[in-house]
């Protein structure tokens, strides 16, 4: 068949884009042709439909329009520029799918999220029109976030109940969600039957090491020898809750705890000292909103806590930039940290906790819904914060001083025994590779597009 995977963006290092790219390697071995649509192509190479780019201007003028306040229409006014809208989008959908000879398409979030509403009433006319059939891949529903539970019209909720995801279309529209939880809600919601298709990684990959080309990227991002690198590789975006992460990062560099580390032998054989300052790293893009980015960087500075924030040194993979800069994948800045941490507060599925996984690293997780339901029950070591949290007057998370507390001592126990971070690490890789592989994507995708 000829497949389109259709998404907002393609080829950067957001989740959606990533398991993207996977779907599209099994789908190839299948032996389908695949092609990519979206609004931006990153590193990777996609057919545009400009209109669909998640940063463009009008787009995000029309989506705060829809879910926050009528500032430049009224609602006449709104209706009139969500149909047009869809219309331009639909007209592009309909010409790519009849030039490409498109069997089958699979829309990553854009029947789900509730995003630009405009897209989903443009895609669903586009498949009327054809007859394509549709896979839907649902990582996320509008229903989960806050931003889109109270549009500014009716027109906008009628949207959300017939397109996201749409219920007409039969034995040729499917459905996939990433996690159990989505699976009892989206049958609750709409009575449709999903197929669980959980975030995978390509566990017989070549591991990330040291070479070359990443030899200097603790240079670049600004890391001495007597620095112990923890790695926040997620998007900046709220619901990552990277203030939890802020919060250990204090707890760990206080006088009383490092002075009682000066002198151990840590895994790596370094030994701590007076000099040495536990850094944060941040280089996912930057997505929060409410201004979460400056309410992070001045939690840092209260606290005193060095936190790097360098989304332009890392891309979704190495290239060469237009200045003759020299661009790192994310899975180099995964080589040479000595911690991953992972706060998150909401995780449709956690691909960055494969990643950690694969990379083996220690990981310093916050148990989010899904992880409790589907992955906690595998048994990976973890260090925990726990699974219960509160929000500051400024909207920022923050759990117990207890927790933190004890997920310090815990990292400090894992950076002093070197056969405890190692067999750990280790132990987490076979769990991974035998529970969440590209060999058990295959058979489930095998089944969903058979």
């Amino acid at each position: 068949m000829n497949i389109a995977l259709i998404h907002f963006r393609v080829g950067e290092t957001d989740g959606v884009s990533l398991e993207m790219d996977k779907w599209r390697k099994i789908l190839k071995k299948m032996g389908h042709h695949t092609m990519y649509i979206a609004g931006s192509e990153g590193t990777s190479k996609a057919t545009i439909i400009p209109e669909l780019f998640y940063r463009d201007e009008f787009d995000l003028m029309l989506n705060d329009e829809c879910y926050v306040k009528l500032e430049n229409y009224d609602e006449k006014g709104l209706i009139k520029a969500v149909v047009d809208r869809a219309k331009v989008i639909e007209e592009q959908f309909v010409k790519i799918f009849k030039e490409n000879e498109i069997d089958l398409i699979v829309p990553n979030n854009l029947f789900c999220l509730g995003r630009s509403p405009h897209i989903g009433m443009a895609l669903y006319n586009a498949i009327k029109r054809t007859n394509v059939k549709v896979v839907n891949h649902h990582h996320d529903f509008y229903w989960e976030r806050e931003f889109f539970q109270n549009p500014t019209i009716s027109f906008i909720e009628d949207i959300l109940e017939k397109y996201f995801p749409p219920v007409d279309f039969g034995e040729n529209m499917k459905h996939a969600v990433i996690n159990k939880l989505a699976q009892v809600d989206i049958k609750d919601k709409k009575g449709i039957d999903a197929k669980v298709i959980p975030n995978v990684f390509d566990f017989n990959a070549e591991l990330w090491e040291k070479d070359e080309f990443n030899l200097d990227f603790k240079e670049k991002l600004g890391i001495t020898e007597n620095q112990i690198l923890f790695l926040q590789a997620t998007r900046v975006t709220n619901r990552k809750a990277i203030e939890l992460a802020v919060d250990l990062m204090h707890e760990l560099n206080k006088e009383e705890n490092k002075k009682m580390m000066i002198g151990k032998t840590l895994y790596n054989g370094k030994v701590f000292n007076k000099n040495t300052e536990y850094v944060l790293a941040l280089v996912g893009m930057h997505e929060g909103g409410d201004g979460y980015e400056e309410k992070l960087i001045n939690h840092a500075k209260e606290l005193n806590v060095n936190m790097i924030i360098n989304p332009n040194l890392v891309d979704h993979s190495r290239h060469i930039n237009e200045n003759g800069d020299k661009i790192y994948s994310l899975w180099d800045a995964y080589v040479y940290c000595d911690m991953i941490t992972y706060p998150s507060i909401y995780e449709g599925w956690g691909n960055q906790f494969l990643e950690g996984l694969f990379a083996k690293k220690p990981q310093i997780v916050y148990e989010y819904t899904v992880f409790e339901s589907d992955i906690k029950e595998k048994n990976f070591n973890i260090i925990s914060l726990g699974n219960s949290y509160k929000e500051r007057e400024n909207r920022l998370a923050y759990i117990s001083d207890k927790k933190i507390q004890e997920a310090a001592k815990e990292v400090e126990s894992y950076l002093c025994d070197k056969e405890k971070y190692y067999k750990s690490v280790e132990e987490n890789f076979e769990i991974g590779k035998n529970n969440f592989s590209m060999g058990s994507l295959e058979i489930l995708l095998k089944d969903l597009f058979s």
